[in-house]
């Protein structure tokens, strides 16, 4: 909408040096690696969309992650609830940083121009998502994802998935312009103090 790609014009300039700067470090730490990282993601009305975030994951991610599985059985119980993992070892040092700061994030102003995102909104729910959100889904899709959203001001990685949802339905449901100014400002201090990030 207007909104998003006003707030999106107005601050995208600011951020191209901290998006050069987090392209070098990317390419410093390891040479061989992308800059960019896209995956298909539920767009509003179920229409999958590909995301963008700066690339946080080693190449031969996969195979490292299984065999820190092998080792590591716990952590399937833990992505169970959360969807992520604990000590993920698929990601490299600039990508921890850049996770836990939300810069990674960043590239996601491209899925506004492009009309994906909005700044604010539920969140970008991948693929295989559909199904455990369950009968919720059809209000999830009334929206678009956005980049931060309620989920993220109240807690993020220490919010389970199911808690994640609910957060989502109450936000669609319950929207007001002041709610996506607090929504902001809050992003703002979570992103500066790193509440809940990992």
């Amino acid at each position: 909408n207007i909104t998003d790609l006003t707030l999106t014009l107005m601050i995208f300039p600011l951020l191209i040096p901290v998006m050069l700067f987090i392209t070098y470090k990317i390419k410093r730490d390891n040479p061989n690696e992308k800059i960019l990282f896209k995956q298909k993601r539920l767009g509003k009305n179920g229409k999958p969309f590909s995301c963008y975030k700066f690339q946080t994951m080693h190449e031969n991610s996969d195979s490292l992650l299984q065999e820190y599985l092998k080792t590591h059985p716990e952590e399937i119980e833990y992505y169970e609830t959360y969807h992520k993992y604990l000590n993920d070892p698929r990601v490299t040092k600039v990508g921890h940083f850049l996770r836990r700061s939300s810069l990674d994030e960043l590239p996601q102003l491209f899925n506004i121009f492009r009309g994906d995102m909005s700044f604010i909104g539920p969140r970008p729910y991948m693929l295989n998502e559909k199904e455990k959100i369950g009968q919720e889904i059809e209000t999830i899709l009334t929206a678009k994802p956005g980049i931060t959203g309620l989920w993220q001001v109240s807690g993020r990685s220490d919010v389970d998935f199911h808690s994640r949802v609910e957060l989502d339905i109450w936000y669609i449901r319950n929207w007001n312009l002041w709610m996506d100014l607090v929504i902001l400002i809050k992003t703002v201090k979570t992103v500066l103090f790193k509440d809940g990030a990992k």
